[in-house]
């Protein structure tokens, strides 16, 4: 074995545990999991699953993982191997195996140099201006529902919006197929939580196979008319790379443009409901950054580490090792808990108080082979957004608190209606 740290902790009580992940799954639990991640906490660094595996929660013992070479993703051949493959069967769940995020090298390492620096800052420079173009109208529209009807939904209205808006121009994907694909992530991402249901699990198969007719189509129709988009360039490279297998690139090229729309659509959207949400939460806080616009990027950083919008990552032991002084064999799941490391006290003093001043750490974005790739785009959109929000609607306070999906993985404001 190899020793990969060690930071100490207790032997739970499974109820306990079991305990906790009931009351995670309440609407008490949605709204503020985080004194329950606190709780799973004081149970050890590395917390023994009820049905095997453990959960990760404290900060350096999943850095450790997200960083460390010898954690690999559940990949296809990971799940072959597992005396109960019928549990990785789901047509939502296989189809996700094939992305980027479920890929060891070498095949994640040829896809990822493929794309290059995707969010370079030169990318982004010419990304910007049409992002402030984009929060500007849904803005406008904002302020015409607000006088209209007095309230308005900012989740639906504005977070949802404009990640859509801004990948959809980016890939030169049609505006008027934008609600489709909104819908369609929403009903997909059900396989990708922790437990899901029977009833989750054929959601999210309909919504796979919309999925896969939606952007095998979309590279079909840009191969016919290549232009100067993000998407034709990649057509151009993968070609070369597999000239004698058209049907392979077309493959690889589906599962690159069908996971990178929808991994930058629910998660950046949760990320600008919730900076919205707890800037207006202390109507200080809101008259404050206005008064020091210069500090926008800090309470993204802040929102970034008090409320992630992923909460829950998994991965691999590609070894027998030991992790925070307890053993894990080869093949092992590990569930990385973002909620609870974010919120570890050591890393993080005082972590229940959001502070944007902080200036603290978080593992947001993950870290290693698998970093986000979209981590750059998610903070200009939502610069962009509260530097004009700000500006515009200095009165805009919550009209009522915010409803959350029942979820433990993916965090979705449902909705955060507001007024003046």
């Amino acid at each position: 074995m190899t020793a990969v740290g060690v930071i100490g902790g207790t032997t739970p009580d499974r109820r306990a545990v079991i305990s906790v992940l009931r009351r995670l799954r309440s609407p008490e639990g949605q709204s503020n999991p985080f004194p329950l991640y606190g709780e799973l906490r004081t149970m050890g660094d590395v917390v023994p699953a009820p049905w095997g595996g453990y959960f990760v929660t404290g900060f350096e013992a999943c850095s450790q993982v997200l960083r460390g070479r010898n954690w690999l993703a559940p990949d296809f051949a990971w799940q072959e191997r597992q005396p109960d493959a019928e549990r990785w069967q789901a047509p939502a769940t296989r189809e996700m195996s094939h992305t980027l995020s479920r890929l060891n090298a070498p095949a994640h390492t040829c896809q990822r140099r493929s794309l290059g620096n995707l969010f370079d800052r030169r990318t982004i420079e010419d990304m910007r201006p049409h992002v402030e173009e984009h929060v500007t109208r849904l803005l406008d529209g904002l302020d015409e529902e607000l006088r209209t009807h007095g309230e308005a939904d900012f989740a639906t209205a504005v977070s949802e919006q404009l990640p859509i808006r801004t990948v959809g121009r980016w890939l030169n994907i049609p505006a008027e197929d934008h609600p489709l694909i909104l819908d369609i992530t929403h009903r997909q991402v059900h396989a990708q939580e922790l437990l899901p249901t029977k009833s989750e699990l054929a959601i999210s198969a309909q919504a796979t196979v919309q999925l896969r007719s939606y952007f095998t189509q979309l590279v079909q129709q840009r191969r016919a008319n290549p232009g100067n988009d993000v998407l034709s360039h990649w057509i151009r490279h993968w070609d070369d790379q597999m000239p004698d297998d058209r049907a392979g690139a077309d493959r690889v090229l589906y599962h690159l443009t069908m996971f990178i729309t929808i991994a930058s659509l629910e998660t950046t959207a949760t990320l600008l409901s919730n900076a919205v949400c707890f800037l207006l939460d202390d109507s200080t806080r809101w008259d404050w950054l206005r008064r020091h616009p210069d500090h926008v990027d800090d309470a993204i950083e802040e929102t970034l580490r008090y409320d992630p919008p992923i909460h829950l990552n998994s991965r691999i032991a590609a070894d027998d090792t030991v992790l925070a002084g307890v053993p894990v064999a080869k093949d092992t799941m590990v569930h990385v808990l973002y909620g609870a490391a974010n919120h570890d006290p050591r890393a993080n003093g005082d972590p229940g108080t959001f502070d944007i001043l902080r200036n603290g750490t978080h593992l947001t974005f993950g870290g290693g082979a698998h970093y986000c790739l979209g981590a750059a785009i998610a903070r200009l959109e939502a610069h962009t957004l509260l530097t004009q929000l700000l500006k515009r609607f200095p009165t805009l306070r919550p009209a009522s608190s915010p409803v959350y999906a029942p979820r433990m993985v993916f965090r979705r404001v449902t909705s955060l209606r507001v007024t003046t």
